[in-house]
């Protein structure tokens, strides 16, 4: 049975929220830069964020602390819906993350401003949270965003590391919040998703240099 909708502000109220629903199908279009576990494509906005809250339901045991897990898969999910203005922003593209945040803001106000306000209110702030790095919602939510790409990274044999040239160095800055989030995961991830491709010379080895 369909909703009755007899008021001016119930239907503005839907009419709003199918807006939005309808403009996040534009996420399905924003080209990430890891290749799928095939290496012949790269994974789009929609996938990763999918990708990372399967991820966040399997592996949540492993957050360093408790958390709350629909609050935290709903921040994956929205987290990247900003994208759709925004583009993405590659890890290691330096001059782009100049950028980013502003970038990153005017489509938080748009997209989000689609919603109704209490709505808009609380993805917006799941938005800022996740940004914060804080919360141990936010903390693990991070870490699934930087592990799901090393993981696909591996799974391609290093193949977007070596075709950009990117060095280990620059990974373990990339993922010195990681560990805050969930300690066992990263120790997981850099002895099976990093250490191993930087021996084989897919990762750029500088650590000693």
């Amino acid at each position: 049975m369909g909703i009755n909708l007899n008021e001016d502000n119930d239907s503005e109220r839907l009419q709003r929220q199918i807006d939005f629903c309808r403009e996040l199908d534009k996420e399905k279009f924003i080209t990430r830069q890891t290749y799928l576990t095939d290496g012949n494509r790269k994974e789009n906005d929609a996938e990763h964020a999918w990708h990372m809250a399967v991820m966040a339901i399997i592996l949540s045991e492993y957050s360093n602390e408790p958390i709350d897990l629909l609050k935290t898969v709903t921040m994956i999910l929205m987290h990247d819906v900003v994208e759709i203005d925004a583009g993405d922003t590659y890890a290691y593209d330096e001059q782009g993350k100049k950028t980013q945040r502003e970038r990153e803001e005017n489509a938080a106000n748009r997209l989000y401003g689609m919603l109704p306000d209490e709505q808009r209110e609380k993805f917006r702030g799941l938005f800022e949270e996740f940004e914060a790095r804080q919360t141990p919602e936010a903390k693990f939510a991070r870490a699934m965003d930087n592990l799901q790409p090393l993981m696909l990274n591996a799974a391609t044999g290093g193949k977007s590391w070596e075709e950009r040239g990117i060095r280990i160095s620059q990974v373990l800055q990339r993922n010195e919040i990681t560990p805050n989030g969930a300690k066992a995961l990263w120790d997981y991830a850099y002895a099976n998703f990093i250490e191993p491709y930087a021996e084989a010379g897919k990762l750029k080895d500088d650590r000693r240099k």
